[in-house]
């Protein structure tokens, strides 16, 4: 990216630009979304052209609390979240100038959902073993395999797929990064039933699907090193993104202590200050991460955060159960929906602690993310990995 050159001020002269040309008051929700993407507004940091204006990511702050306080939409970007947080990225970087102009526009505005078609019964952990195969036929690419724990695939126009192309290397380097289209006759969706009772997830059959060689994200082959963009920016979406103080599961949890006092008990009220001290360092933390994103691609430390989160999310869920005690154990709805969203704040207790189960392990386990952590933060040795030179297809199954 060249020297960015416009200040906050100009910024807030494109943002009352914006609000001039197309009152929110009176404008179509999706038409304001496509003339702010177009304004450079979407994304700050994006090039021109993109939904950006090649400035410092931090300017989005400016862009955001001026159209909050003129009553602006949203696009709603935890209904897009996968898009936003792991696909755009990674177009960006790798996408070529087809992809960009096809892709972004309609990402953000939301008009198309995005999922992640990466693991595989037989490939979660170790992502590099998966096994669903891409064929080359003339301009396309013939694809045939599973994925699974899908977010959004329900919804979803759009996905992400890691598959492999040439079994015949080691299972690194064998691997290509496309865009698959989720109503391609070869693709079936099916639920998942989790814990809670609800189908967030889903199981994704590939049987002979089509997927133009157009829509291939990088080099063949280079899977794996595209790849690791998206996992990147996932760890940083799901651990790192911005809240206040209190924000999320700490501020539910302090929030009952406030308002139930006769539930109030010694040894809670000590894991709760243990717990609150711990969640504030990860909010700063959180921000610190942030400030590093807006002058680099993020790094190993969204690993750091995403494990965090996972932790805090389990504790603090496990001690509104026990400060509720018989009322935390009551779960009103065990019907099998099929949410677009994860809803933490807006269910009860014991629907918080069941889905907090999954955290540790969505996004990348917290077992691998602490490998990643030892390996490329702290320098320290490595596994041994007894399978870095043997082809994919010798490997045993």
């Amino acid at each position: 990216m060249s020297e960015p050159t416009i200040t906050a001020d100009e910024i807030r002269e494109r943002v009352r630009a914006l609000l001039e040309q197309h009152d929110p008051r009176t404008t179509d929700r999706l038409e304001f979304l496509r003339a702010r993407f177009d304004a450079g507004l979407a994304w700050v940091h994006f090039p021109v052209g993109l939904g950006g204006l090649n400035t410092y990511r931090e300017l989005q702050n400016v862009v955001e609390t001026e159209l909050t306080a003129a009553g602006a939409p949203s696009n709603n970007p935890r209904r897009i979240g996968i898009g936003l947080g792991m696909a755009a990225p990674t177009i960006l970087r790798f996408g070529t100038d087809e992809q960009k102009r096809r892709f972004l526009r309609p990402l953000w505005t939301g008009e198309e959902v995005w999922c992640q078609l990466f693991s595989e019964p037989g490939a979660g952990s170790d992502l590099a073993a998966l096994g669903t195969r891409a064929v080359r036929d003339g301009d396309e690419w013939v694809v045939t395999g599973q994925k699974v724990w899908t977010s959004t695939a329900h919804t979803a126009r759009w996905g992400i797929l890691v598959a492999r192309t040439d079994p015949d290397v080691p299972k690194h380097q064998g691997m290509t990064y496309f865009v698959c289209d989720m109503t391609d006759p070869g693709v079936e969706v099916r639920p998942l039933r989790q814990i809670t009772g609800e189908a967030e997830f889903n199981e994704v059959f590939l049987t002979g699907a089509r997927i133009p060689d157009a829509h291939r994200l990088g080099e063949v082959g280079e899977g794996w090193k595209v790849a690791q963009t998206t996992l990147m920016n996932e760890r940083v979406a799901i651990g790192g993104s911005a809240m206040p103080r209190e924000g999320g599961m700490v501020g539910t949890v302090a929030r009952t202590w406030r308002e139930r006092p006769e539930l109030r008990a010694p040894d809670l009220h000590d894991r709760l200050l243990r717990l609150w001290a711990e969640a504030e360092a990860f909010r700063l933390a959180g921000t610190r991460l942030r400030q590093q994103l807006a002058v680099g691609e993020p790094g190993p430390e969204g690993s750091g955060m995403k494990l965090a989160f996972a932790r805090l999310n389990q504790a603090l869920s496990g001690l509104e159960v026990e400060l509720l005690g018989d009322e935390g154990l009551r779960y009103d709805d065990w019907s099998m929906r099929r949410p677009e969203l994860v809803d933490f704040t807006g269910r009860e207790a014991g629907y918080r602690y069941l889905r907090a189960k999954g955290n540790s392990i969505e996004g990348g386990t917290s077992e691998i993310l602490r490998n990643i952590i030892a390996e490329r933060v702290l320098g320290l040795p490595p596994e041994p990995r007894v399978d870095k030179d043997v082809a994919w297809k010798d490997l045993p199954r």
